[in-house]
């Protein structure tokens, strides 16, 4: 077996003119959990899909754990694909729904129902089995999704914006729910989203695409530590982006004025400075970048300011327990760590 779950080899799907995915090329660990993430148009659902056979490359090649599928039916690729919406059959029960891949295969409808019973207890849905879709709750919909696509014993599982459609509090217990399943059955898992928190949480590997191309490709603490430009800088997580100078080691210029800070090796000259909205602290005097505050918002947890500063406007995220300023008051910003932006 190979130790690649997916390789796209400059991999091109044009609709027209319109290149949705342009020259992509990528290697997929066995057993990882690969997250697309980028913004509307950037072509991440185009590459989910033609992983999946339901679009053919224009160019390039697609291989599945060593096997070129490139031209072969998404029915021909033993992936399977949870979809935004589920698609459960509303006039079947759960059981049903789970078997139905297995008896449209041609299994035999005791065999499929075992299999299908053996699935719902390992996703912890044992005894929902008569009950209707419209009779579970969001979450329990979703995952009866998962474990119709599981039953099929696909070499990838796809899942394209899951849980878009469940309130914020489910949410973060799905996605818990779908890390611990794929690490639990060892899946090779392509994962796609717009939420750039949810693709923190649940990946190995995040693949940040812009107009059709992969922009970075790296752990999630990596892009959000190590941002190649500012547009991962700003789209993992805020980030206030900054144009400023490099005096050395541990030392850069922000509106004239020079602040000791950590980061990582840069060359030193003009350059753009990210800074992380937790990454500076507040005083209401001191060493640091003078500010005034703009605007401030209790959020329970957390306080959130807009501070007018001479090398731009910050936004910054304090705990609640750290010292709180109001509109109007001047603060030195202590920025606790830089992240020089590669040219």
């Amino acid at each position: 077996m190979s130790d690649s779950a997916i390789v796209f080899d400059r991999v091109t799907k044009a609709f027209g003119t319109v290149r949705a995915v342009d020259e992509v090329s990528f290697d997929l660990p066995q057993g990882a959990l690969v997250t697309l993430l980028g913004p509307s148009g950037c072509g991440k659902t185009t590459t989910l899909r033609l992983v999946a056979g339901l679009e053919l490359p224009t160019e390039g090649s697609i291989t599945i754990e060593g096997r070129d599928v490139t031209r072969l039916a998404a029915a021909e690729r033993r992936i399977a694909m949870v979809f935004q919406s589920y698609a459960l059959f509303p006039h079947m029960n759960v059981l049903e729904n789970v078997a139905y891949g297995l008896v449209v295969a041609g299994a035999r409808k005791a065999a499929a129902e075992a299999d299908a019973l053996a699935m719902l207890k390992t996703l912890g849905l044992e005894g929902l089995g008569h009950r209707l879709p419209s009779e579970l709750s969001g979450g329990q919909q979703q995952r009866v999704a998962v474990a119709r696509a599981l039953v099929l014993r696909p070499k990838v599982l796809l899942f394209d914006e899951p849980l878009s459609n469940l309130d914020a509090r489910l949410r973060r217990r799905v996605r818990e729910d779908i890390r611990d399943l794929q690490r639990r059955l060892g899946l090779s898992v392509v994962y796609v989203t717009h939420d750039q928190q949810e693709a923190l949480a649940v990946s190995d590997l995040v693949c940040v695409m812009r107009a059709g191309k992969i922009a970075q490709m790296g752990t999630p603490n990596e892009l959000y530590e190590d941002p190649a430009d500012a547009f991962i800088a700003d789209f993992m997580g805020e980030a206030n982006v900054l144009q400023g100078e490099v005096l050395g080691p541990g030392q850069v210029a922000l509106g004239g004025v020079a602040l000791a800070t950590q980061m990582r090796d840069h060359p030193v000259g003009p350059a753009q400075l990210a800074v992380r909205p937790e990454s500076v602290t507040l005083a209401a005097a001191g060493n640091g970048l003078p500010g005034r505050i703009q605007r401030a918002a209790f959020l329970g947890q957390t306080r959130e300011y807009e501070i007018e500063t001479a090398a731009g406007m910050l936004f910054v995220v304090t705990p609640a327990a750290a010292p709180a300023f109001a509109p109007g008051e001047a603060v030195a910003c202590r920025l606790e760590r830089v992240i020089p932006l590669r040219a």
